[in-house]
């Protein structure tokens, strides 16, 4: 029996995922949360086979979830199910550790054998990010976005230095230097340009 956490900020997607699961044989779903922090608490707690993940979760996101499961529950495999379907994305979960990446627009079937196959020790793409054909590839450094990713979240550039230890004229410097190659007008264009392509 695979046992699976499902973890879905959105109560009614949430539940309709949980009803659906536990119809499939072989598939038990053990928990669930609705946003990162409660779900690493519930899998450290249950010991899922599969995290089943959103990417667009409050306060932690699917990735940066993915990435701490694997370093605190390793026996937990991890699968995102998710609408954000940019190269950006795939390439920054696949980075964390996932073992697979499937589109909201899966059917139940192939989400129960998306399921099956990284419980199995597999690993998957969903055919229609596949057929997208060459990765985006960001022209940011990671620090770039880092710096980046805390503006998007309201944070000015003397929050972020203290965030990650850094002087707020480096803070700005990256900013600035971040502004320049996605060829945005201001920061706040910046975070759009790099949101919309999965570059955060």
């Amino acid at each position: 029996m695979i046992e699976v956490l499902v973890v879905e900020d959105h109560a009614v997607v949430r539940s309709g995922l949980v009803t659906l699961l536990s119809q499939e044989m072989g598939i038990r779903v053990t928990g669930q949360a609705a946003d990162g922090p409660s779900a690493l608490t519930e899998a450290e707690r249950l010991r899922p086979g599969v995290a089943l993940l959103d990417i667009d979760l409050p306060v932690m996101d699917g990735i940066a979830l993915a990435s701490a499961l694997t370093e605190r529950v390793p026996d937990c495999r991890t699968l995102m199910l998710t609408a954000l379907d940019r190269p950006g994305h795939l390439d920054r979960a696949l980075a964390a550790g996932v073992s697979g990446y499937l589109l909201k627009s899966a059917t139940l079937t192939e989400t129960a054998d998306a399921i099956r196959r990284v419980a199995a020790g597999g690993r998957l793409v969903d055919p229609r990010m596949r057929d997208r054909g060459a990765t985006e590839l960001t022209p940011l450094t990671d620090r770039e976005a880092e710096v980046l990713r805390l503006a998007a979240t309201g944070a000015h550039a003397r929050e972020i230095a203290a965030e990650v230890f850094l002087s707020v004229g480096t803070v700005r410097n990256r900013l600035s230097s971040a502004i320049g190659k996605l060829h945005a007008r201001t920061l706040v264009d910046a975070v759009r340009i790099a949101e919309h392509h999965g570059w955060l």
